[in-house]
């Protein structure tokens, strides 16, 4: 076997050994992992919630919600229904996102880039190293170990995690400010609209009195006022 090809083996064999011991946390203890400290971004990334490899088939992904997702119930944590609750939406969620076709792609790609990065990270490291010690020093770095690779990769992946979120809320917010922009012009022409009307009606209104009081003065001159209010009884 190759250098490569053992790192690889090796990062494999660790980071399922870091899987199944997370896998048989108690009900008590997916819920703290869930509502920890900084959950609110650790959560958007679906296959740390569901604690799954990203390339697991969807079958698997579904066995291993079904099984969170009953232990963390609020059926099944009665003494703390609350943040059961709130862990149980929170596993649902992430399967949601995994179970749809298009929104598992766009995780997929956050999950490659993060690797991608991690390693071009990597690769500047090895070469600022070899700059500085010369050939002669290995040019080994600290992500040379495969638990601290997985966790330059973790951490990678959490951040374009929030990036892509902090991204849509972005966008959310320009297109919610957008609508109400176009609501408030729709209130602004309607309003002008009414008072518009109002001004044409009220002007019909004064510009009739008017006549009438210029017509009625004619025939009050003309000592013929029962004639006047005849034609307008008429009108």
């Amino acid at each position: 076997m190759t250098y490569r090809v053992l790192k690889y083996s090796k990062i494999v064999f660790q980071v399922k050994e870091i899987e199944k011991r997370d896998s048989v946390l108690t009900p008590k203890q997916q819920i703290d992992r869930l509502l920890r400290p900084g959950s609110t971004y650790l959560n958007l990334n679906p296959f740390e919630v569901l604690q799954i490899d990203p390339d697991i088939a969807l079958d698997e992904v579904k066995k291993k919600y079904r099984r969170l997702s009953i232990l963390v119930h609020p059926d099944k944590n009665p003494d703390d229904q609350e943040r059961a609750q709130q862990s149980f939406e929170i596993i649902n969620k992430a399967w949601k996102t995994l179970e749809n076709e298009d929104t598992r792609a766009k995780c997929m790609d956050v999950i490659e880039e993060a690797k991608a990065r991690t390693d071009h990270m990597i690769a500047e490291k090895r070469k600022k190293l070899k700059k500085e010690v010369g050939s002669h020093g290995g040019g080994r770095v600290d992500e040379d170990d495969p638990v601290t690779y997985k966790r330059a990769v973790y951490v990678m992946t959490m951040k374009l995690f929030a990036d892509m979120e902090r991204k849509r809320r972005e966008l959310d917010t320009r297109d919610m400010e957008e609508r109400k922009r176009k609501r408030e012009q729709e209130i602004d022409e309607e309003e002008k609209a009414t008072m518009e009307k109002e001004w044409q009606k009220n002007f019909e209104v004064s510009f009739k009195c008017y006549r009438n009081e210029i017509i009625k003065n004619k025939f009050s001159k003309e000592k013929n006022v029962s004639l006047f209010y005849l034609l307008m009884s008429s009108n």
